[in-house]
């Protein structure tokens, strides 16, 4: 069974406490909405569940796979979109056109990684995410860039994901639909 349990998380960066005692419990299904200023520690919270950050105390324990998406898309910017998900997809045991579909981005399939806008490089970096199969996602700040259409997409993909027993963890400033999420606010 897919879960993500936090127990009395504290992050430190440099010599700066960013936030002490965070729990959180979630199940297949649930998803927590993370809010707060700049400089609070929203990207800090899911670098720390994806393992690339050190907590000061407290557990993190996680069953199922985790994927991350953040300002960065992580594809190789010297291959097209469909070789930089393809070859992500052979690491994680994915499939691209999962997503590529789910965001819209088939006509693009042969376009260079540099050449794709901001919008469409955050669709990419989605897709990526959604390609990896994994159970659960950590999205920073996943609506940036996206117009409505892309929006209403990356939406009715994370409600899906959850439907089918997936965890979803936003960090947002912009309102995302994420029914019955928890609000973790730092």
């Amino acid at each position: 069974m897919v879960s993500l349990t936090l127990d009395g998380i504290a992050c430190v960066r440099g010599d700066r406490l960013l936030f002490e005692g965070l729990s959180l419990d979630m199940r297949g299904g649930d998803a927590a909405l993370v809010t707060g200023a700049n400089g609070a520690g929203k990207s800090s919270l899911l670098r720390l569940i994806a393992g690339l950050l050190t907590k000061a105390s407290g557990t993190i324990h996680a069953e199922g796979q985790i994927a991350l998406a953040d300002e960065r898309p992580a594809l190789d910017t010297e291959r097209t979109l469909g070789r930089a998900l393809s070859f992500w997809a052979s690491v994680d045991g994915g499939d691209p056109a999962r997503g590529l579909a789910a965001m819209g981005l088939e006509p693009l399939l042969d376009v260079p990684v540099s050449m794709l806008s901001t919008g469409q490089r955050r669709r990419a970096g989605l897709a990526r995410v959604i390609a990896s199969r994994a159970d659960i996602w950590l999205l920073d700040e996943p609506a940036n860039g996206l117009d409505a259409d892309s929006l209403a997409l990356l939406q009715a993909t994370i409600a899906n994901h959850r439907a089918a027993g997936g965890i979803v963890i936003a960090a947002s400033h912009q309102p995302l639909d994420l029914a019955d999420a928890k609000l973790v606010a730092l």
